[in-house]
């Protein structure tokens, strides 16, 4: 009995370990890793009308489930950037394990260094204190009718194509409209 307890205690701790090494090392890269909701996912590839073999960049990809639902319900090529180890780690055992890898990939760097030339959609989901410096890199490498899908942060200087307010999901076409959220509601506001 005593081998038995000590043996779930052991393994309590072992994945106690993990679980740490999941949700405290990614803040060292400057974010926390939040799961994203399936439906939520759904609904921006929804919106940035995601296509079949389009491909799709996610930025910050943590474990790899909106490759995986681009992939599987939209029929989209994707590539999931995570600069955390065991996150990498962890979408790279899913794809192997997965029948869809030659359409699936993940890479272990850094998104701000990261070539998204070929991207068709890139999807994002930071704070807004992290799309401001990417603001800039997406302008300069996307090529024209690119779109971007971000969750929760708007990208400040630029008018979203597509606002849902109630899940906070903002689309943009490239080259972007200047003019802001702001310049959106104006233009949509009844008279």
């Amino acid at each position: 009995m005593t081998l038995f307890l000590f043996s779930l205690l052991y393994i309590a701790a072992i994945l106690s370990f993990f679980y740490g090494l999941w949700t405290i090392v990614p803040v060292f890269y400057g974010s926390t890793w939040i799961a994203t909701k399936k439906d939520r996912i759904r609904k921006a590839l929804e919106m940035v009308e995601l296509a079949p073999n389009e491909l799709l960049y996610d930025l910050g990809a943590g474990d790899g489930r909106v490759l995986f639902i681009a992939k599987e319900e939209f029929g989209a090529n994707a590539v999931g950037i995570e600069q955390a180890f065991l996150q990498t780690i962890f979408m790279k055992a899913r794809i192997f394990f997965s029948s869809t890898q030659a359409q699936i990939h993940a890479r272990r760097e850094n998104f701000y260094q990261s070539d998204l030339s070929d991207a068709d959609v890139v999807f994002v989901y930071l704070r807004t204190n992290q799309a401001i410096p990417l603001q800039e890199k997406l302008e300069k490498e996307l090529k024209t009718g690119a779109r971007v899908v971000s969750l929760s942060a708007d990208f400040s200087e630029w008018k979203p194509k597509l606002f849902d307010d109630f899940r906070l999901i903002f689309v943009y076409d490239m080259p972007p409209q200047k003019g802001g959220l702001g310049l959106y509601f104006a233009e949509r506001e009844e008279f």
